[in-house]
């Protein structure tokens, strides 16, 4: 079976949260669905979505497990992003969560060192 992600963020104020998800992702999306919507694809069939949904702004939650997490840390406080918290868990696998303007969390994992 075919599977495609398409992981839905909503945001209040939509310019604003464009802004800082190019700012966490390192680029503009890969293409902007209408006035309200735009998606990055993070791997081959794989997209974080924003969308102007204020009602909804705020309860988002998503995991990303990537394959250099230190880079991504790196990478992202270039950028002048920082996690709101850091974790490791009892199995060694590490976790950076952000938080957007809107209170909605993007996590990224990374394997144990």
């Amino acid at each position: 079976m075919a599977l495609d992600l398409f992981a839905g963020i909503p945001v209040n104020d939509y310019p604003a949260a464009l802004a800082w998800y190019e700012k966490l992702l390192g680029s503009p999306p890969t293409f902007i669905a209408s006035d309200s919507e735009a998606v990055w694809e993070l791997a081959e069939h794989r997209s974080l979505v924003i969308e102007h949904r204020p009602e909804h702004a705020g309860h988002a939650l998503h995991t990303v497990f990537v394959d250099d997490f230190d880079a991504l840390l790196a990478k992202t406080a270039e950028r002048g992003l920082q996690p709101a918290r850091r974790e490791t868990y009892s199995n060694g696998v590490r976790k950076a969560t952000y938080v957007d303007p809107d209170g909605n969390e993007i996590g990224f994992g990374g394997a144990p060192l």
